[in-house]
């Protein structure tokens, strides 16, 4: 589309420190193999955190919430979703285990990016994968709900067809016939999936799902283990203003991709320093355990409780798990919601 055609990819330059974080990424790739093979078990544990994380950021981010402990329920499949909410979490829940368990025999193409929307909504009475019918301006809203002002106006209706083949076609020829550079290919693809914005609903999660798609296809496999989408919310601001800046002149082909490539290879490499740490956690060579236990309860979004450090942290003490979140508590940086068993902590704001 308007960011993977021949002429807008040749006019593409990069500066030393953008070439330094790409040669970082393709480094960082290079030591997955070595972490699997040293620690499988517990990759196993971060698999299934990660999972838990992906799911619930990346519904959070388009404002779709239910409680921790029943996402987590559905996510380890221990219960059934019970209304809109809920259904739109597990919906979230197969698409991305599919992508887990299937990314290799997933090609990019119209009939896979259908289905990954589609599996959305299973739970729900409307149907997914089918494109939109009416226009759906991206707008910036209220803490009433009414609409401040538009970020950006996609493309119609009668234009998303076409608009999604040639997105697939010109990525098809920017891989294997160009053979660009993938971490530049992947986040421009997903700059011209959002700008385009074929469904009516349910493409900000879409977008997600095909980020960890195409960096499957490349052997970046980091999103296996850490959640991208909860680094996505964790700068939900830069997020949408980088996407929003760089879709700026996009309909002439004239937008600069700079800042939502700067931004998209920033997560990435958090995701893998966090990823690289917390092996080094499970090794036991980076840091004692109260360190261990104060980064997960600080990595923390929303309310959670003793037992989420727990299944994050196997090999550390119930008891010690306790005593640093009260220290935590003490120094300012969490506080506690709720009484008795039901008790949960959440980070302090500012």
């Amino acid at each position: 589309m308007k960011s993977l055609s021949p002429s807008y990819l040749t006019g593409l330059s990069f500066t030393t420190d953008q070439l330094s974080t790409l040669r970082a990424l393709g480094e960082y790739r290079g030591k997955q193999e070595l972490f699997v093979k040293q620690i499988p078990e517990t990759l196993n544990t971060l698999k299934t955190l990660a999972l838990i994380e992906s799911v619930e950021s990346s519904n959070r981010i388009e404002g779709v919430e239910a409680p921790r402990e029943r996402i987590q329920a559905m996510v380890l499949k221990t219960s059934k979703p019970s209304g809109r909410s809920e259904g739109e979490i597990a919906g979230y829940r197969d698409a991305l285990e599919m992508i887990h368990e299937s990314a290799a025999y997933m090609p990019f193409s119209i009939n896979i990016i259908k289905q990954l929307h589609n599996l959305l909504y299973r739970y729900l009475a409307q149907d997914g994968g089918n494109y939109k019918a009416t226009q759906n301006d991206i707008v910036e809203r209220l803490p009433d709900g009414s609409i401040s002002r538009v970020r950006f106006r996609p493309l119609s209706p009668v234009e998303t067809p076409q608009a999604m083949e040639d997105l697939c076609n010109y990525y098809k020829a920017a891989i294997n016939d160009l053979q660009l550079e993938p971490l530049v290919i992947i986040p421009l693809v997903i700059l011209d999936f959002l700008c385009i914005h074929p469904f009516a609903d349910g493409n900000g999660r879409t977008a997600r799902l095909l980020t960890l798609l195409l960096l499957y296809h490349f052997d970046y496999q980091v999103g296996h283990y850490i959640s991208l989408e909860r680094l996505f919310e964790q700068t939900k601001e830069s997020y949408y203003q980088t996407l929003e800046a760089s879709s700026q002149g996009w309909y002439e082909g004239k937008h600069d991709p700079y800042p939502w490539l700067t931004y998209f290879w920033s997560v990435l490499i958090a995701a893998y320093k966090e990823f690289e740490d917390r092996v080094g956690e499970v090794r036991g060579d980076h840091g004692s355990k109260t360190d261990m236990i104060r980064a997960a309860a600080l990595r923390k979004l929303g309310p959670f409780a003793i037992s989420d450090i727990e299944q994050e942290l196997p090999a550390v003490s119930r008891d010690l798990i306790r005593l640093v979140l009260r220290q935590l508590r003490d120094e300012g940086l969490i506080k506690s919601v709720g009484l008795g068993r039901g008790a949960k902590w959440i980070k302090q704001e500012g």
